[in-house]
């Protein structure tokens, strides 16, 4: 067999493709015609130097030209800490106030040159949560609900953590609170229910696992205003299903029940259409409170009746964060921040 000549083809490989390079204060400068220093004031929020507007302008476009970011790390080293602030997920379903009231923390803390970073640990409860989020080396934990207790506290602050905030039922020592008390949106429910002449009330109580650290202070708070005359209170659990709440209307006549706190609206409205569905008039035969003062709840017909919840703003919380972040050792300190009155309309 004669040998074959294969001739390969000198071909050189094509050029890899060359990364640009990353952008530096240096170039934001030079773009700009200002100094790096001015470059770190503008883009670090420093408010201790006063920069022109015109000169702030120009850094930030320069900025945005370039594609320059700052560099975290970096920027923590300088302040000695870094500027992320931990939130860890609810465990616990939120509805749209409460959502409204994240969204309006997040954004004020962003205003404030703080990282917002949600996170999402599923299964980790109380002190073993803590020590994961304090891996992270947050300046500040904001945790909503229960759950973290003095030693988790601890966990945090020897990893770096400046605040720790809680927003939960009680105060929990070395934090800084945000002391939320369900019992008194109950207790202007039952109230509101008992001036409207009912007697025999019903209270709803959801089902949905990490729920009773609202709903059990809200049950306790109808029980309280009927404390002293002859109203009685009927507890009333309830998944947040059609289906369970067209099995709760179809026994509704033999409970008996002239009036029905329904937990908040969304769970109001579930349980107003099944009642409708099997013919039971609202009010005339059951009167019902929810609570949040939800859009929506204004839209239905009966127009529902409900309790309006006032939660601090959240750029008040924002600047606590940012004020025990500039000054740990400060006491910590808390704050009743629920407010709660009844919205009287149709369905009561």
């Amino acid at each position: 067999m004669p040998d074959v000549m294969v001739q390969i083809s000198d071909q050189s490989a094509p050029p890899s493709p060359v990364h640009p390079s990353v952008p530096t204060s240096a170039d934001v400068a030079r773009l700009a015609g200002v100094s790096r220093a001015t470059v770190s004031y503008v883009l670090n929020n420093t408010s201790a130097v006063r920069i022109s507007e015109p000169t702030r302008r120009r850094v930030h476009e320069a900025a945005k030209e370039l594609g320059y970011v700052p560099h975290a790390a970096a920027r923590s080293l300088r302040a000695g800490h870094s500027r992320m602030v931990l939130m860890p997920a609810p465990h616990v379903p939120v509805g749209p106030l409460y959502s409204r009231f994240f969204d309006e923390l997040q954004w004020s803390l962003s205003r404030l040159d703080y990282t917002v970073v949600q996170y999402g640990g599923a299964g980790l409860h109380g002190d073993e949560a803590a020590r994961a989020w304090a891996e992270l080396r947050p300046v500040a934990v904001v945790v909503p609900g229960d759950g973290l207790g003095p030693k988790g506290v601890a966990v945090l602050k020897r990893s770096g953590a400046r605040a720790v905030v809680t927003m939960g039922p009680e105060h929990v020592e070395g934090a800084h609170a945000l002391v939320m008390d369900h019992t008194e949106v109950g207790r202007a429910a039952g109230a509101h229910l008992v001036e409207r002449g009912r007697r025999r009330i019903g209270v709803v109580v959801p089902r949905e696992r990490g729920l009773g650290v609202f709903s059990r202070p809200r049950l306790a708070g109808v029980r309280l205003a009927v404390r002293g005359t002859d109203a009685t209170v009927t507890e009333l659990p309830l998944a947040y299903e059609e289906e369970a709440a067209a099995v709760l209307a179809a026994s509704w006549r033999s409970l008996r029940l002239d009036a029905v706190f329904a937990y908040n609206d969304e769970y109001a409205m579930l349980l107003m259409r099944a009642l409708q569905d099997e013919g039971v008039r609202v009010p005339a035969e059951t009167a019902l409170v929810g609570a949040d003062d939800l859009v929506l709840g204004r839209l239905l017909r009966p127009r529902l009746s409900t309790v309006h919840l006032r939660l601090p703003a959240g750029r008040d919380l924002a600047e606590l964060v940012d004020r025990v972040v500039r000054d740990p050792a400060g006491v910590p300190e808390t704050h009743e921040v629920l407010g709660s009155r009844v919205v009287h309309r149709e369905s009561s």
